[in-house]
């Protein structure tokens, strides 16, 4: 009996101990719980209730959201939310490759093309080959291209009896898939970078309604031979609207030769209107541009194209150089050229390592750069330096850490006025208009599919100045501009109170 008491006692001591047990791991998951609650609740607080309540009604949860804002010459930020994940951060990384562009190469750093002769020249006639050599310069343009050609008739030249050679090795030269990034393989952004880039590769349909104004007329820039424009244009009176989608467009793209076709209807109410199409590939591209401006200028040539080197020790005929590098970082940033961006990228490899350039020595240019400026930034992925990409990654505090270092650099004043000034020029043209911070926020943005992204500087009242960086990485991030420049806007009203938290 006294066994069976106490055994019923053990048994039912064993009970009790089992159910404290459970109570216990029941209170401690409502414990985790409520903590997890409470950080997701803190990270949300860190938000102004405006920007958050935006973020949330284009059902954007704030775990997609990375924001980063801190006055200059404070040591805490005034507002952190996620700050160490890494992000896509679209074309914000252009922020990074142009700061680095400007110190390591300098504000004055200009690009050449070289032109040689591979043969004899004797009474204007070269018996022989020309040669163009390019060094990764990112905007030759056609007037650029035309004055290079009017520099070599200048020397006496002209007549080529052999090839245009195309020596592009200062760019480690790989298979370029245009399509490859987002099924767009004509779209000028998706034109691969080069040694010898002219005109990005592009040219510029002209739409408009013609002289009687009772048809549509098109022309090319410039006029290619192996581009072949047909088709023809009715006018109609429709609203502008989207245009494009009337002109029953029709492009067969090919490496040699390319063929446009338009025979739809153009509005007469759009005026002059342009569209930028890649055609060719970038070996041929060149040779039609030169063949074009080689005999307007009066010069005589039949030959083929193909690449190779330019005679070692040889003295060039001509050479064209760029804009300063200044000018080109004003263009990336401003107008977010993702072709320049890849083409300055490429540059900077040669910073450190000699060429050919690659890809993989300009990311280790960049490290090493970063390193000496003792900027660690252990999240940072890049691919090419343009942000057209899924795989570039960067956070929101290191973003804010390499404005701020810029902010304080001897490169400063090029680097700021790089970017777009709200309401006023570049990509925020049409942003903040009838807001306070128009004319007082200078801007970088950023724009893929599932990618929203803003970084720049804010300058406030009192001569406050303000690092801004906030990125969102979501399926519906093309719904978060209204939450993106309320920060902007909040941030320019002193809405933090002024200080670091």
């Amino acid at each position: 009996m006294l066994y069976g008491e106490g055994a019923v006692n053990t048994t039912d001591r064993l009970a009790r101990g089992r159910s404290g047990a459970r109570h216990y791991s029941i209170i401690r998951q409502c414990g985790l719980l409520l903590a997890a609650w409470l950080a997701a609740a803190a990270a949300e607080a860190a938000l102004p209730h405006s920007v958050a309540r935006a973020f949330l009604d284009e059902h954007i949860p704030l775990g997609s959201v990375s924001v980063f804002v801190q006055q200059v010459g404070e040591k805490r930020p005034l507002l952190s939310h996620q700050p160490m994940k890494p992000m896509n951060p679209a074309s914000t990384m252009k922020l990074v490759t142009t700061f680095a562009a400007l110190e390591l190469l300098g504000s004055d750093y200009r690009w050449k093309t070289e032109a040689y002769a591979d043969g004899r020249v004797a009474d204007g006639v070269l018996d022989g080959n020309l040669v163009l050599k390019g060094y990764g310069d990112p905007k030759i343009t056609i007037e650029q291209f035309q004055s290079l050609v009017a520099s070599l008739r200048a020397t006496g030249l002209a007549s080529i009896r052999g090839d245009l050679v195309l020596d592009r090795s200062y760019f480690a030269t790989r298979p370029h898939d245009p399509a490859a990034f987002d099924g767009e393989p004509l779209k000028p952004y998706n034109v691969g970078p080069d040694a010898l880039l002219v005109n990005f590769n592009s040219v510029r349909f002209v739409f408009a309604p013609n002289a009687a104004g009772d048809a549509a007329q098109v022309r090319i820039e410039p006029p290619l031979e192996p581009i072949a424009l047909s088709g023809t244009l009715s006018l109609d009176a429709d609203d502008c609207g989207d245009w494009r989608s009337g002109l029953n467009a029709s492009f067969v793209n090919g490496a040699e030769h390319a063929r446009a076709s338009f025979a739809g209807r153009y509005p007469g109410t759009c005026g002059e209107r342009d569209w930028y199409v890649a055609l060719l590939d970038h070996r041929h591209y060149v040779h039609a541009m030169f063949a074009r401006y080689w005999k307007d200028a009066g010069g005589a040539f039949a030959g083929g194209v193909r690449d190779g080197k330019a005679p070692a020790g040889a003295k060039p005929l001509a050479t064209l150089w760029s804009a300063p590098l200044y000018d080109a970082v004003r263009d990336v940033n401003k107008l977010s050229n993702n072709v320049m961006a890849r083409q300055l990228f490429l540059t900077l490899a040669t910073s450190a390592y000699p060429p050919p350039a690659t890809t993989a020595h300009a990311a280790a240019a960049v490290r090493g750069w970063l390193a000496r400026r003792k900027l660690h930034f252990p999240e940072l992925v890049m691919e090419n330096g343009s942000g057209l990409s899924r795989r570039e990654r960067i956070s929101a505090k290191s973003m804010a850490e390499l404005l701020l270092a810029a902010d304080a650099s001897r490169v400063r004043a090029d680097y700021v006025s790089s970017l777009s000034v709200a309401a006023t020029d570049g990509t925020v043209r049409k942003r903040f208009v009838d807001d306070d911070v128009a004319d007082r926020a200078l801007l970088k943005t950023g724009t893929l599919e599932g990618v929203r992204a803003l970084a720049g500087y804010v300058l406030g009242h009192g001569g406050r100045r303000y690092v801004v960086v906030c990125f969102v990485n979501h399926p519906n991030a093309a719904r978060a501009q209204r939450a993106l420049d309320l920060l902007v806007e909040d941030v320019y009203a002193g809405a933090f109170g002024g200080a670091g938290r």
